[in-house]
Order: C-alpha cells, then structure tokens, then sequence
C-alpha cells in the first residue's frame, strides 16, 4: 500500500513550501543577475537576500483574493522585504518564474529516479547470476517452448532497465531548461544576457524559442519516459505474478511473518505487490498521454496545461519512485523454487526437445516437410496420451530410419541448450562479466 511508503525524498519535493522556495530560489537569481548589470543596486540586493522569503498560509490567503499563484507569491514575498521588494520580478511573467523552477524540482525528481533505477539494476545483476544456471522452462503464449536458465530473465530485465536508465538521463537533460524571456518569448523587458547568466547559475540550459512558456514536448518526453519505466516495472511484475499461480509456482514475491492473504481463505499468498505494480503503471501511462495533450497550447501560450501538471507531474515522479523502490524489494526477497521448475518441465514429457528432433531429421536428409510430420505425430501422441516423447521416437521406425538410440539420446541433453549462456551474459554485462561499470545497491556507479 502506497501509505506504508517510507520513501519521503520525493514527496517532500512536491510539497508547497518546497515548490515556492523553488520560486524564490529563481527570483533571488534574476535580481543577481540585474544586479551584474547594475541594474538593481548591491545594498538592495543584499537585502533581498537577507529578507526575502515567504509563507504558505499567507500565499493561500492571497490566493483566495487575486485568484493567482504567482501574485500571491509575490505579495507574501514583498511583505518580508519591504521597498527593495520593487526589484523583484523586474520584467518577467510568471511563467518565467514558475516554468522555470519546474525544471528544477523535474531535474531533482529525475535524479532520485535515476538512482532508484540504479539500485534496481544491482538487484537484477545480483539474480541474474545467482541463477545463471538454474534451469527452468521457457514458455511462448504461456505454453512450453524450450529450456532456458531462470537467471535469463534477470539479465533480460536488466538489460531492459539499461535502456530505462539511459532514457531518463535524456529527460532529464531535455527537461533542464529554463526561460526569462518575458511575455511571448521576445525579450521586450529584459537583456538576453539575464536569461544565460540566470540559467548558468541555476545548472539550466535557455529555452532557444520559449513564447511564453518553455515548451510542453519536453514534458511530454519526461512523462512518457516515466510511462515506459512504469511499463518494464509492470512487464516483470507480471511474469511474477504468472510465477506465484498454484499451477505453475516457480517463484513468488516475499511473504511477511504475519501477513495475511485473504479474509475468508488462510491458504493465501496472493502476488499482491506485484498486481499493485500493475496497477500503478496504468495510472502513470493515463499520465504520459494527458502530458501529450499538454503540447498544443492556443497561440504563444494559455494554461491549460497547468491544472494538469500540478496533478501528473508530481503523482508521476511519486509513483515511479514507489514503484521501483517495492519493485526491488521484491526481486531482493523474490522466493525461488528450482525443484519446482525441475518439476515444471517433465510435465511437458521431453516435447520440448522436439525442434532438435527436427533439425536432426533434416540433416539427415528428409525434407523439412516430412520431419515436420513425423515430429509432429509423436509429439501430438504424447500430448494425448501423456507418453515420454522420447520413448515414443524410439519405438517409430520413421524417426530410427534416420537417428540412432545414441542420437535420440544426444538430443534430449539439456547441456545442449545452455552452451551460448555465457556468451549472452558478456553481451549483457561484459566481457569475463566485467564489474566495470557495476551499479551497487546505493544506487552509485562502481
């Protein structure tokens, strides 16, 4: 349940007084900025320094009268610093101001998801080898198909979460821009040199054509990176999920002393952090496409995206957090049954081994349409009447025609299907598995 989330970074990022001391953060370093230019005097300024600030309550009761955030802001603002208050937002619009120190707390919010997608890849790496060689079955349309190793899917994932962690390093390079641009985006009001010297100190890049406000693709680009995250969330919390089933009970999520599963059933363990992940990953994606419909905006600007982004960008950010921080819990605590993946696979007879029979035959000389058949027919002999598929090769004469017992037997050798696993893992991790580069569970590079 969200409400037992520890985590409280990334919520108190989003809080109002946080939000605003964003706000004033880049009013400070517009005033510096003018006053480099000698434009505002340096007692003024340092008095701005000393006094400026602000309080919430009183920003709200602004608010209730102008019925605008930003006036409100600076009203409360002006009230600390008295006369020298008339230095403050000295050509700017809001949007200046407020687009601008959005970048901030979604530059600060990429940072901390960055660092959770680091500490989720240790994990990964972590299980991948442990289970490197743990066979099990690998399954297309939920069917056997052939064998593969349980840590596959944990090198598969991480390599995935790879991807993941690259894309939100470009958003949050995309989504580190601000603007002092003024009404429209022309300068009218202000030197262009404010906005370089103000965005250099802010750790931003200008927004080259701002209009009014920087513009919504680059928010777009970050709430749908945080859609596709929720979406590698969700992809591994559902192969968990079809893991725990009674039917299958490869593996299943951490199960507490003194959890419950069920009112009424005290049988229960129920894959329930990972069907909340689940869950979750659709309201982040119902997010990233309201963030879509954020990028056409009436002429240079009107703010109906706005009432949208107070919703979607702090929920987004809080929530992909959550996720990936219960996401690695999970996989930390994952209980893993190889016995029973043991068992999993004798319940297919042997079948799986049926596209080796078939390239066998083939190298033998039948054509492929003729192996087909006769793999087929004893492999549909075994499904029906539960009959090892091996046993049943060995009994047919078109299949002894072409392959010995020793070869029959050859084929049914699981070494077969694990001789390329070290090779995919150096893909993966590099070459030996090279540590270099490894993310540590803190979530920094080692």
């Amino acid at each position: 349940m969200i409400a037992r989330y520890t985590r409280q970074e990334m919520g108190r990022l989003w809080e109002p007084e946080n939000r605003f001391q964003k706000w004033l953060d880049v009013e400070i370093a517009v005033c510096e900025a003018w006053a480099e230019l000698g434009k505002i005097p340096k007692k003024s300024l340092e008095l701005i320094r000393q006094k400026a600030g602000f309080d919430v309550t009183r920003i709200d009761e602004i608010e209730a009268v102008v019925r605008h955030d930003v006036i409100a802001f600076l009203t409360s603002v002006a009230e600390k610093v008295g006369p020298e208050s008339r230095y403050i937002h000295k050509g700017l619009t809001s949007s200046d101001i407020v687009d601008t120190a959005l970048s901030l707390l979604m530059k600060e919010a990429a940072g901390i998801i960055i660092k959770d997608i680091r500490k989720l890849m240790a994990v990964l790496r972590d299980q991948a080898f442990r289970y490197k060689d743990t066979a099990c079955i690998g399954r297309s349309h939920g069917v056997h198909a052939e064998p593969m190793t349980f840590g596959l899917k944990f090198a598969l994932w991480y390599e995935e979460t790879k991807r993941d962690l690259e894309r939100m390093e470009r958003a949050k390079k995309t989504i580190s821009t601000g603007k002092f641009s003024g009404a429209v985006g022309t300068f009218s009001n202000l030197p262009t040199e404010i906005e370089e010297k103000v965005c250099r100190k802010l750790g931003l890049k200008p927004e080259p054509v701002a209009t009014q406000v920087v513009q919504r693709d680059r928010h777009a680009e970050y709430l749908t990176t945080l859609a596709i995250i929720a979406a590698s969330v969700e992809k591994i919390a559902v192969e968990i999920r079809h893991l725990q089933r009674t039917e299958v009970l490869e593996a299943e999520e951490p199960f507490a002393k003194g959890q419950k599963g069920s009112s009424a059933m005290p049988h229960k363990r129920n894959p329930v952090g990972c069907e909340n992940l689940s869950g979750l990953a659709r309201v982040v994606r119902a997010n990233a496409f309201a963030s879509l419909e954020n990028v056409a905006l009436w002429h240079e600007r009107d703010i109906s995206h706005s009432s949208v982004e107070r919703v979607i960008i702090p929920d987004s950010t809080i929530l992909v957090d959550y996720m990936l921080s219960r996401l690695t819990g999970i996989l930390e605590g994952l209980q893993v049954y190889p016995e029973r993946m043991k068992e999993n696979m004798g319940r297919s007879y042997g079948l799986y081994n049926s596209q080796n029979v078939l390239i066998r035959l083939t190298e033998k000389g039948l054509t492929r349409e003729d192996a087909y058949s006769v793999v087929q027919k004893n492999a549909m002999m075994s499904w029906k009447k539960r009959k090892d598929f091996r046993s049943l090769l060995l009994k047919d004469p078109a299949v002894r025609k072409y392959l010995s017992a020793k070869e029959i037997n050859a084929i049914f050798d699981l070494k077969h299907y694990f001789r390329n696993i070290d090779f995919i893992f150096e893909r993966v991790f590099g070459g030996k598995h090279a540590k270099k580069g490894v993310i540590s569970r803190a979530g920094d590079e080692i």
